[in-house]
């Protein structure tokens, strides 16, 4: 007795996709102002090679871990702020500081810049400043993003955009939770422009 399978949707397996990681890596790369050279990668490649601004040549091999299914998807902040700040042109270096023994300091980036100033940077859990107030009165905060829409010489849409923005904001008590998030929602949108 055999089990037949149903055919792989190439669109959707995340098998196939991996086969283009090392492209994307090399993309990646090619983005930093301190990479000169990527040597092309193509789908199904295990090695990426790439020279430093200094001329030296490094091969990053590809080895693949198994998941684990519970595993957090998202990047952790200090990952992502010490990557950003490495990429950023103006800077030749960012990483966690390490001590010479024991774990990674996971609140401490150190960054170089290319003037020769190196920075000490403090990562530290901070609502944004002024955050409880724009929480305290959320119809403000989509009154407001609805007239930063209206400053920029708006299209016929984004104008009944404010418009309908600044009714749900004037009729704020009137109007049910989930049309009162929705507008949040869009003013959120807005204001990340």
């Amino acid at each position: 007795m055999t089990t037949e399978f149903p055919a792989i949707d190439r669109d959707k397996s995340p098998l196939l996709d991996a086969d283009h990681d090392a492209v994307r890596i090399a993309d990646a790369l090619r983005s930093s102002p301190h990479i000169t050279v990527v040597a092309p990668a193509q789908p199904g490649d295990e090695t990426v090679w790439f020279s430093d601004a200094g001329g030296t040549g490094f091969e990053l091999s590809l080895t693949t871990v198994e998941p684990e299914p519970d595993a957090e998807r998202a990047a952790y902040a200090w990952d992502a702020a010490t990557a950003a700040i490495g990429n950023h042109p103006h800077f030749i270096r960012a990483e966690l500081e390490q001590k010479s023994f024991g774990p990674l300091n996971l609140d401490t980036i150190t960054a170089l810049t290319r003037t020769g100033n190196e920075y000490t940077l403090k990562l530290t859990v901070a609502p944004r400043p002024g955050y409880e107030e724009e929480q305290a009165c959320p119809a403000a905060d989509v009154a407001y993003a609805a007239d930063r829409l209206l400053t920029s010489d708006p299209s016929d849409s984004q104008r009944a955009t404010a418009e309908l923005l600044n009714y749900v904001a004037a009729t704020w008590e009137k109007q049910d939770l989930p049309l009162r998030q929705h507008a949040q929602a869009v003013a959120r949108a807005l204001r990340t422009r």
